[in-house]
């Protein structure tokens, strides 16, 4: 049997550990926006130059804990993992280093991420509306009941095996992406489309070939605008801005609306392969997929989703626009229309629509019929990551609290 004693987080982690960084280096840097609720690690870390500047700073294995609204309540909280011997990133961090002897690194991630850390930082928030941070002090006493090093371990593995096979599967599902990617940019950037060795060029485009507004292709539309005493406790689940996370929509923490109110906003029902977009805030310009669920969704205001013409299904259609939608100078464009630099940057759908990109439409369909493919297995793969990470919250309070015997 697994000894578990109550003891005080301070007591089995260092909270805000010294870590020596000198100004002038590259450091890996980990910002609050790179932080996905259901991922464990960050999967697109930066680097930069280390001048002094204040941060959070961290090793490897160390885990990075949101202390502002709503990014905790949101459960913005990773495991580091990066290339250099230490790191650096956002202010609103805390880190968490599991002691030398007294616990696992891996186990005090899973800790963290947990209601028995989480609701209480939650419930230690003070400040400002809108800029509450939770109290480090706080955080550093709460009593708990943890079992011994050798059972953290255990537990640590058994989660551990769900997040290896989503990050398995997030590999894989790069790799689709890649391989898309560099078709678009064979076919629509270098123009070597099938037949190019023919093909003449005018005014740098070939032959038969236009720009297009995007509002000639597709329209986007702003989801519904649900009142603040719509939402219930069940219902129609409604796809949010905070739900859009590494191009899929994150199915943990949907908000819901009742069936009488979810009449109203019919025409923003999602099936699965729909393309949405993030219209507002921070993750402006980020794109989703909507994954396979047996649950109908809807669209709140702040999402745009894409709305094709044609009656086949959305996966043979939105390839393309999916796919040019991530290129650098779109997104570079979006945060351009939308004042990057304002508080809240906001861009709408039709100036979205307005954005001129190449059109061919025999190749375009030739491209979507190749990628609908790598589109429905990304799907596939999306699938299976919601199931396993409805699987591992599953089990997580139950590790944590005991109940579970390992």
């Amino acid at each position: 049997m697994s000894k578990w004693e109550e003891k005080r987080f301070e007591e089995i982690v260092e909270v805000n550990p010294i870590t020596k960084l000198k100004k002038g280096k590259e450091y890996a840097f980990i910002d609050i926006d790179k932080v996905s609720p259901i991922l464990r690690t960050v999967s697109n870390v930066e680097t930069k130059t280390y001048d002094g500047q204040s941060c959070s700073k961290f090793c490897k294995g160390d885990t990075v804990f949101s202390r502002i609204t709503p990014c905790l309540e949101n459960r913005k909280i990773a495991q580091v993992d990066i290339a250099t011997d230490a790191g650096f990133g956002s202010t609103e961090f805390y880190v968490f280093r599991a002691r030398e002897n007294k616990s696992d690194e891996n186990f005090i991630y899973y800790l963290g991420s947990s209601d028995v850390v989480v609701l209480p930082a939650i419930n230690s928030m003070s400040g400002a509306s809108g800029r509450q941070r939770a109290d480090k002090r706080f955080i550093e006493r709460l009593k708990m009941t943890v079992p011994n090093l050798p059972t953290q371990k255990r537990i640590a593995d058994i989660l551990s095996a769900y997040d290896d096979l989503i990050e398995n599967n997030n590999k894989r599902i790069a790799l689709l992406e890649k391989a898309a990617q560099e078709l678009y940019k064979e076919w629509f950037v270098r123009f070597r489309f099938p037949g190019h060795e023919k093909a003449k060029f005018v005014n740098g485009l070939p032959e038969g070939w236009e720009l297009k507004k995007i509002g000639d292709i597709c329209k986007i539309k702003s989801g519904y605008a649900f009142k603040s005493e719509w939402w219930a406790d069940e219902g129609v689940p409604v796809i949010k801005i905070k739900d859009i996370q590494n191009n899929t929509v994150d199915l943990t923490d949907l908000s819901m609306v009742s069936n009488e109110n979810a009449k109203k906003a019919k025409q923003f029902k999602t099936v699965p392969g729909d393309l949405l977009i993030a219209m507002t805030g921070a993750t402006i310009g980020k794109l989703a997929l909507v994954p396979k669920t047996d649950n109908v969704m809807l669209v709140n205001q702040r999402v745009g989703k894409f709305f094709f013409d044609s009656e086949k299904k959305q996966t043979e259609n939105d390839g393309y626009i999916y796919f040019t939608m991530q290129q650098k100078w779109i997104q570079e464009l979006i945060l351009m229309i939308s004042g990057s630099n304002a508080a809240q940057p906001n861009i709408s759908p039709f100036d979205l629509e307005k954005i001129k990109i190449v059109y061919n439409g025999p190749i375009i369909e030739k491209y979507n019929c190749l990628v609908s493919n790598y589109i429905d297995m990304i799907l596939k793969l999306q699938e299976k990551n919601q199931n396993l990470i409805k699987q591992r919250d599953l089990l997580l309070p139950r590790l944590m609290s005991g109940k579970l015997e390992v």
